[in-house]
């Protein structure tokens, strides 16, 4: 290098050297981070495919849930039996009650009157039922005096008749001796007016015995029609005494009537009913809500519903106490239909502005009552439901 600088004529420069080579570019850092991001991405995507795919093999394809599901109760309707002024009403809102509780008292006023005539008219019922029997007795007795009257006239008749032909027997004879002369003309006719007396007498005693056989059939007919009105029965179960007594247990019914008592335990709602209040019958004054008996009706898609049977179990939580409290139960029913089948104005499909929805079917299911008992519900309260498909029920 020294020989080049020497040979090189003084005052001209050293010429410039060639540029070094350019490096190669380094790969953006952009394109690094997008295709790791992709790499991940994509990891993620796999991972999530097989972590859904094993969940689903062993946890979804095990059970359907549903979070349109509301609690359910079949409540008593309390309504009066009879019409009356409310006297009292010893019963608010939200108290509980249980089943023969008194709710309601009724003005019992004209019930008891009511009964007093009932009473009353049964009373007079059995006297004239007694009648109805000793008339049987007097009928009885008469029928035996008439048949005694036609024995005697019947036995007149025979003497009658007896004394006709003795009458006879003497006429002829004397008829017979006239003509000798042995016998007297005012004999025969002594003879002949005693004859004519037997035949008039017998001829009244055939109408005596008529007239007496014609008393003892209407003694008999008489009878026979009174014992149409006892017959096969005594005093107390006579027709017309029954109808009688039945309305006396009528009129203590409508009396036991006017005190309203609950006709299951549960929670008061709805009271509608105030004291001094003319009620009518059937007319609604409350709803008992009976708490312990609660059930569940689950909405499901009708997707979910392949599987499902009655008898499956089922646990559910409540958004009252939260994903802590844990009820169980099992499916007791599937719906007959769907809410839209059932609804006041029913969906018109065939009109042509069609679009597919999804229906549900409720599904009842039944709660276990000890859970229910330690963790009350009320009727309406939204609940999640979940049933193991995986058993066939029954």
């Amino acid at each position: 290098m020294a020989d080049d600088q020497s040979s090189r004529p003084t005052g001209q420069a050293a010429p410039a050297a060639p540029p070094p080579p350019a490096p190669e570019p380094a790969p953006a850092p952009r394109s690094k981070l997008r295709g790791r991001l992709f790499a991940g991405l994509g990891t993620v995507v796999v991972l999530g495919a097989l972590g859904f795919g094993g969940w689903w093999l062993l946890v979804g394809s095990r059970s359907v849930d549903t979070d349109n599901a509301y609690v359910g109760a079949d409540v008593a309707q309390v309504t009066p039996l009879i019409a009356a002024p409310v006297a009292e009403v010893r019963v608010a809102d939200t108290q509980s009650v249980k089943a023969g509780d008194v709710l309601v008292v009724l003005d019992g006023a004209d019930a008891k009157l009511a009964l007093a005539q009932a009473e009353a008219e049964y009373g007079r019922a059995r006297r004239r039922v007694e009648q109805y029997f000793a008339t049987n007795d007097t009928a009885s007795a008469e029928i035996a005096a008439r048949s005694a009257e036609l024995a005697k006239t019947q036995a007149q008749t025979a003497s009658a008749e007896a004394e006709l032909e003795k009458s006879r027997v003497d006429l002829q004879r004397r008829e017979a001796l006239s003509a000798s002369g042995a016998v007297s003309g005012e004999e025969v006719t002594s003879a002949r007016t005693a004859f004519a007396s037997a035949q008039a007498a017998l001829a009244s005693a055939k109408a005596a015995s008529a007239e007496a056989a014609a008393d003892r059939t209407a003694a008999q007919a008489r009878l026979t029609a009174q014992q149409v009105l006892t017959r096969n029965a005594d005093v107390d179960t006579n027709p017309e005494t029954a109808a009688a007594k039945a309305a006396v247990d009528t009129a203590k019914l409508n009396l036991d009537r006017a005190v309203v008592r609950a006709p299951v335990s549960g929670v008061v709602a709805r009271r509608q009913v105030q004291v001094g209040q003319r009620v009518a019958i059937g007319a609604p004054l409350m709803t008992i809500v009976p708490t312990q008996d609660v059930y569940v009706d689950a909405n499901f898609k009708e997707v979910q519903l392949r599987k499902v049977r009655v008898g499956q179990t089922a646990t559910l939580t409540s958004d009252l106490y939260g994903d802590d409290v844990v009820f169980h139960g099992k499916v007791a029913g599937i719906g007959g239909g769907t809410g839209s089948a059932f609804a006041v104005i029913p969906a018109q499909n065939a009109t042509g502005n069609w679009i597919k929805v999804v229906q549900r079917l409720p599904v009842r299911i039944q709660l276990d009552p000890k859970e229910v008992a330690a963790h009350p519900l009320r009727v309406g309260l939204s609940m999640k439901a979940k049933i193991d498909i995986t058993r066939q029920g029954g």
